[in-house]
């Protein structure tokens, strides 16, 4: 049964990376591994549970005899709605953070971004937009902040060419920028919802590969721009008899929605609660100030005839769904026991996080950056500094305690290994989408430039820790 189960997730990853082909959502090929392999793993849950946990169930029966209906109950109690919980927390703080950026950009407090970008010169347009969407997607779930962007160029330059071109460069910067703050993207979320690193540290290590990540690629996307853009600038978005927030209202909604989620890495560190009851602390103040704010239309009836973002909203709801099917599929796939042989042999084979991490940025490049991500981090359990002394090789597992260097290499390569190829992350079938682009024109014409940018990166972040350590 083991078998079949590694066998499943090995289809549903297969299917996952070919999704762009053969047009089955992603998220619902993950939702059905993550629920099939859990009731593969139930039917013969005897024989897992008594090779993983024979003592926790010994005390679970507390005297009784063992049966089927008993070892059912320990699954679900014990077992199973762990690894629920472990998802649903991500899911909750992807729920927050995505009803967030749709507060604000309803709102327009992201308008001045179309006032920043204005002008026709490329490279001037090209550095503007894709530096505010790496910032942005620090702060926030770099889909929508990729999807929001996205719609911005695409209103602003006609030339379809030119938007791919400029597309390419928003969606590594979303990624890129997403990936060195433990709230910008899925990976360090789980990472840090874990206790595998803490905010700080994550982003004092990673945000210097990052910059490198986006910037080697665009200086090198840019030089296939024109002087000038076939560029026009769209009349003000109409809100629905909005009362067009002035521009303090919109400042001190953005304070709260980007400040807000700046603390909650502090809130977590001094409640050692879940991030994500700290993002919906922060959803619920934004929702005061956005009803206090609004509160004309709200009497009027009119906040119905706002224009909602439905391809953000969707986008947003399947990757939840994805996020949570994924969680699931490799919390069946690790109680089987079969990710701990697998690490033991990398670790006896190969012993080097480093070529584990570039490995792991190159099959983000094939399959998807994010289940590749999980079965890192499935594979790997952080290991406290006590045990250290247990080890032989003391010096190679501290690199698995927490804020160790594999965890931040397997964020980094993931992420920008993850846009080598556009199908492989939601933000990039996202512009293949909006644009109609084939994976060849990306091929040819933008992962020489990811691939770069990446190795140069990943030297970036072995350099710090080299001088460092």
């Amino acid at each position: 049964m083991t078998l079949v189960i590694v066998l499943l997730l090995l289809l549903g990853c297969l299917l996952i990376a070919t999704s762009h082909l053969t047009k089955v959502n992603k998220a619902a090929i993950a939702v059905f591994v993550g629920t099939v392999g859990w009731v593969l793993y139930i039917c013969y849950g005897t024989d897992f549970v008594m090779s993983q946990h024979p003592h926790e169930y010994m005390e679970f029966l507390a005297g009784e005899s063992p049966s089927s209906k008993a070892v059912k109950h320990f699954i679900c109690d014990n077992i199973f709605l762990k690894y629920v919980g472990k998802a649903a927390a991500i899911v909750l703080f992807l729920l927050a953070t995505m009803s967030i950026i749709e507060i604000l950009n309803n709102n327009g407090c992201f308008d001045f971004v179309s006032e920043w970008i204005r002008t026709r010169n490329s490279k001037r347009l090209l550095w503007s937009i894709t530096l505010a969407t790496f910032i942005i997607s620090a702060n926030l779930d770099n889909l929508t902040t990729t999807t929001m962007m996205l719609t911005i160029m695409h209103n602003i330059v006609q030339s379809r060419r030119q938007r791919m071109v400029i597309g390419c460069a928003i969606v590594l910067a979303a990624n890129a920028g997403g990936c060195f703050t433990v709230i910008g993207d899925p990976a360090g979320i789980i990472l840090w919802d874990n206790g595998a690193v803490t905010a700080t540290n994550f982003s004092a290590f990673l945000a210097l590969p990052a910059v490198v990540a986006w910037v080697v690629p665009t200086l090198m996307l840019g030089r296939s721009l024109p002087e000038r853009l076939d560029a026009e600038w769209p009349a003000a978005p109409y809100r629905g008899d909005d009362t067009n927030l002035n521009r303090w209202q919109r400042i001190v909604m953005l304070i709260v929605g980007i400040g807000g989620l700046w603390f909650i890495p502090t809130f977590h560190n001094i409640t050692k609660l879940s991030p994500f009851l700290g993002a919906l602390c922060v959803l619920s103040v934004l929702w005061v100030v956005n009803e206090i704010f609004n509160h004309k239309l709200m009497n009027a009836d009119q906040m119905i005839l706002r224009k909602v973002p439905r391809t953000l909203q969707y986008g947003s709801i399947q990757l939840m769904l994805f996020v949570m099917g994924v969680m699931l599929a490799m919390g069946a796939v690790q109680e089987t026991g079969i990710l701990g042989m697998a690490s033991e042999w990398i670790d006896y084979n190969i012993h080097n996080i480093w070529a584990l991490g570039a490995f792991a940025g190159l099959l983000s490049g094939i399959f998807d950056a994010f289940t590749v991500m999980m079965t890192g981090l499935s594979m790997y359990p952080i290991v406290e500094t006590w045990q250290l002394n247990m080890w032989v090789d003391a010096d190679y597992m501290a690199n698995f305690v927490q804020n160790g260097a594999f965890w931040k290499v397997l964020a980094f390569s993931t992420a920008v290994g993850g846009c080598l190829l556009c199908f492989t992350n939601p933000s990039g079938l996202a512009l293949m989408k909006m644009e109609r682009m084939r994976v060849g024109w990306y091929l040819k014409n933008c992962t020489g430039s990811v691939f770069v940018g990446w190795l140069l990166g990943l030297a970036v972040l072995w350099l710090e820790y080299y001088l460092i350590y």
